[in-house]
C-alpha cells in the first residue's frame, strides 16, 4: 500500500517576508510587494519593475567562507530549509538519515555570474573563480542542503521551468509514498532577477511594464493585467511518511492526497487554448488521490498574472468542474509577491497548506475587475475568506514554459 505523506516543517523567504508566518501575514493583507528597479541598467528595457528581496533582513546562517561557493538561489534555498526543519524540529530526536532525501530544483541558472565570469575570462584565465560551475549547476541547491545535513536518501533536482516548486514537492511525495524515504526536504529556489533576464522575458512579451504603479502591477484575472512580474526567493517543506511522523509526536501542518502531471505538447510559451495541460494535471491530481473533485472548494492557481494563461487557466478549471464550479474559491498570491519562476510553486504549496491548515483562504492582490473567464467561479480578492469545511481539500497548480504542468491536491489533516 502506498504510504500517506503529511507536511510538518515549512520555511520561506520571498517578497513578501524573510519567513513563513511573516510572509502569510502579509499575503492575508491583500497588500503587493513589488518595487521600482532604481538601476540605471534597466533604463533600456521596458518593464522597470520586479519584486525582490532588497530591504528584507536575511537571517543569515550560512559562512561566509561558503557564500562564494554558491549561487544566490543556493543560498536562499539554505536559509528557507533551515526555518523548515528548525519549524519540524526533525533533527531533534535520532532519526535515520539514511531514510531522509531532499528534491529541491532552480528554474534559472545566474545570468548575472554568467556575464560577469565571461568578462573575468576576456581579462585572464586566472580570473575564472573554480566555483564557477558548481555555481551554475542546477543540482547544487540539493547537494547543498544534503551536505548540510548529513542525509544520505535520495538527492533529487528538478528544473521544470515555472513548474518547477510543484515538481519536486511531487517527486518527494512520491518517493516517501513508495518507502524509498521517510522524509523529504523539498522546495525549489530562484534568484536571476538581472538586466538580461529582465530583457529576455521582455522580448517575449511576458513581463508587465506598468512601471509608474508598481504595486498595481501584478493583478492576476484582473480585466487590466498586462503581465507578470518578475520574483525571487524561496521555500522549502518537510515532507513526511504519516507514521514517522505521529511516532516523534510532530506537528502536522497538512497532508498531500494526490499529484499529477501532463504535457501540452503545444508551443514553446503558451498553453493550448482549451486548457488540456491544465486540465490533465488537476484531474490526474484527483484521480491519484481517490476522491471525488467535488471535494475540492479552494484552487490557489497559477495564474501569473498575463493575459492569455490566466484565461486559459479558468477555461481549465471550469471544463474540470463543471456544475460544481459555483462552490470552487480561486485566487493566486502572486498578486502580492509576484511570480518566483521556478520557486513559485513551492511557496504557493505552502500558502495552500496554511489555508487548509488554518481555515483562510489567502486573496488575490489588485483585483478590480474580475476578467470574464472567472464566471461562476468564486475569485477571491481583496480580503480573505473563511474556508467552513472540515475536511478542506484544495488544488495548487504550477505551469511552465515547454508546457510542463503539475498539480498538488492538499487537505488538512484530520
Amino acid at each position: 500500500m502506498k504510504k500517506r505523506v503529511v507536511i510538518t516543517g515549512m520555511g520561506v523567504i520571498c517578497p513578501a517576508g524573510t519567513n513563513k508566518s511573516m510572509s502569510w501575514n502579509n499575503v492575508l493583507s491583500g497588500k503587493s510587494f513589488v518595487q521600482k528597479l532604481d538601476s540605471n541598467l534597466y533604463k533600456n528595457i521596458p518593464s522597470k519593475i520586479a519584486a525582490t528581496l532588497d530591504g528584507l533582513d536575511l537571517h543569515e546562517t550560512i559562512p561566509k567562507s561558503k557564500v562564494r561557493t554558491m549561487a544566490p538561489s543556493t543560498r536562499l534555498a539554505l536559509l528557507a530549509t533551515h526555518e523548515a526543519v528548525e519549524d519540524s524540529k526533525i533533527f531533534l530526536s535520532p532519526v535515520n538519515k539514511e531514510a531522509i532525501g531532499v528534491s529541491v530544483g532552480v528554474g534559472m541558472i545566474d545570468l548575472e555570474d554568467v556575464c560577469q565570469t565571461a568578462k573575468a575570462l576576456e581579462s585572464s584565465y586566472s580570473k575564472v573563480s573554480p566555483y564557477f560551475v558548481p555555481r551554475i549547476l542546477l543540482n547544487m541547491a540539493a547537494g547543498q542542503i544534503s551536505m548540510a545535513y548529513g542525509i544520505q536518501g535520495p538527492n533529487h533536482a528538478v528544473s521544470t521551468a515555472c513548474a518547477t516548486g510543484a515538481h519536486a514537492i511531487g517527486d518527494g511525495f512520491r518517493f516517501i509514498q513508495y518507502g524509498q524515504a521517510k522524509a523529504m526536504i523539498c522546495g525549489a529556489a530562484e534568484s536571476c532577477i538581472s538586466p538580461l533576464s529582465m530583457a529576455s522575458f521582455c522580448k517575449l512579451r511576458a513581463l508587465s511594464t506598468q512601471n509608474e504603479m508598481p504595486e498595481l502591477a501584478s493583478r492576476p484575472f484582473d480585466m487590466k493585467r498586462d503581465g507578470f512580474v518578475m520574483g525571487e526567493g524561496s521555500a522549502m517543506l518537510i515532507l513526511e511518511e504519516l507514521e514517522h511522523a505521529l511516532n516523534r509526536n510532530a506537528r502536522i501542518y497538512g497532508e498531500i492526497l494526490g499529484y499529477g502531471l501532463s504535457g501540452d505538447a503545444a508551443h514553446l510559451t503558451a498553453p493550448s487554448e482549451n486548457g488540456q495541460g491544465a486540465f490533465l494535471a488537476m484531474n490526474r491530481a484527483i484521480m491519484d488521490a481517490n476522491i471525488n473533485k467535488t471535494q475540492i472548494t479552494y484552487i490557489n492557481a497559477h495564474a501569473t498574472s498575463t493575459p492569455v494563461g490566466d484565461a486559459i487557466e479558468l477555461i481549465a478549471i471550469k471544463r474540470l468542474f463543471e456544475k460544481h464550479c459555483i462552490n470552487i474559491h480561486v485566487s493566486s498570491t502572486k498578486g502580492a509577491h509576484g511570480h518566483l519562476l521556478g520557486s513559485a510553486g513551492n511557496l504557493e504549496s505552502i500558502f495552500t497548506i496554511l489555508a487548509s491548515y488554518e481555515g483562510i483562504i489567502p486573496p488575490t492582490a489588485n483585483l478590480n475587475n474580475i476578467c470574464k473567464e472567472a464566471e461562476n467561479l468564486i475569485c477571491v480578492s481583496k480580503s480573505p475568506m473563511e474556508w467552513k469545511q472540515k475536511k478542506r481539500i484544495a488544488i495548487k497548480n504550477a505551469f511552465g514554459f515547454g508546457g510542463t504542468n503539475a498539480s498538488l491536491c492538499f487537505s488538512n489533516y484530520v
